[in-house]
């Protein structure tokens, strides 16, 4: 059976900082009364596998997928590096209050202490209320002795690098930097597959089930000055911008009041499509899907030396491979 351009059912995570943007912006399938957080939109997480939502591998997952099309699905020097294991968990995030201040392990790291990959990210924010903030890195150098200090004294966001943010706006979070996604904003976010991370301030909420985990963080963090991680917003229309390119993933923005065709074959990798803003249909030879805001949409290799993404009217979408 040939392969087609793949939608997945989202996995909903409920949260206690989550609200309800998903359903009320993006026309999620998910009740409005509920604190849901996170929408994992493509998931290769053990126990959180994305399941095909169209055509006929509907209801098979990503992992049997790979397992029958391997290089076919995600391409050659992806499916020699990770084998059957999808390389990037995309999400969507609604903020509703503030996340915790955290930060991730490297691969190495992750692999010593938990036998996993680490986790390098990126945020484009998809919407933002009025001086919505984000904490990327520390506001200038510092050391473990004092972030410890702050962190007693509950004042640890004295040295934390806020940003005013707004929507169309683009921030890469390597491994090792402290972070915190701030209320009221809706984020996509591309990262490595890896559900690892270490809660080093909660904005004092003392859940139970939310402990912190200071220790394993201590040798993690880089404690340099903030520097680097926001991204020139793009201008081009009808034209790909690039936004993130680092060994684990490259992400471009495609602003499109026009039809445009998009050739990856060279990239030897799947593609997928993340619709921030407006519709547009994807095709690929005789195989076409549409996706609206809010949805994701994944090319499989073998079909992406020739892609033709024809917006309706206007579309906003991103573009990931490796």
């Amino acid at each position: 059976m040939r392969l087609y351009p793949l939608k997945f059912k989202p996995v909903f995570k409920e949260a206690v900082w989550g609200g309800s943007r998903l359903h009320t912006t993006l026309n999620k399938n998910v009740a409005a009364d509920k604190k849901v957080g996170e929408s994992w939109e493509l998931s290769g997480v053990k126990g959180n596998l994305s399941v095909v939502s169209n055509g006929y591998l509907k209801s098979n997952n990503i992992h049997e997928l790979i397992e029958v099309y391997m290089d076919e699905l995600v391409g050659g020097k992806v499916y020699e590096q990770f084998g059957q294991e999808f390389p990037l968990l995309i999400k969507l995030i609604d903020a509703n209050e503030p996340l915790s201040v955290q930060v991730h392990p490297d691969d190495a790291t992750a692999a010593q202490r938990h036998h996993a990959y680490g986790k390098t990210e990126m945020w484009y924010v998809v919407d933002a209320d009025p001086n919505a903030e984000l904490i990327v890195g520390f506001n200038r150098e510092t050391n473990l002795s004092e972030m410890l200090a702050h962190i007693e004294s509950n004042t640890l966001k004295e040295i934390l690098n806020v940003e005013k943010v707004q929507a169309g706006e683009s921030y890469f979070i390597p491994a090792g930097c402290i972070h915190a996604i701030g209320k009221g904003l809706l984020i996509a976010e591309i990262q490595q597959t890896s559900d690892i991370t270490y809660r080093v301030y909660d904005w004092g909420r003392n859940l139970p089930n939310r402990p912190l985990h200071i220790d394993l963080a201590m040798d993690v963090i880089c404690y340099h000055a903030a520097q680097g991680h926001k991204v020139a917003p793009p201008q081009a229309l009808n034209h790909p911008e690039p936004l993130v390119s680092c060994p684990y993933f490259t992400t471009g923005k495609l602003t499109l009041t026009d039809s445009i065709r998009r050739s990856y074959g060279e990239r030897d990798s799947f593609v997928v499509y993340i619709c921030t803003g407006g519709a547009a249909t994807v095709a690929c030879g005789r195989q076409s899907e549409s996706i609206s805001r809010g949805e994701t949409l994944l090319i499989p290799a073998s079909l992406a030396s020739d892609v033709l993404v024809t917006p309706q009217k206007q579309a906003e979408l991103l573009e990931v491979y490796i």
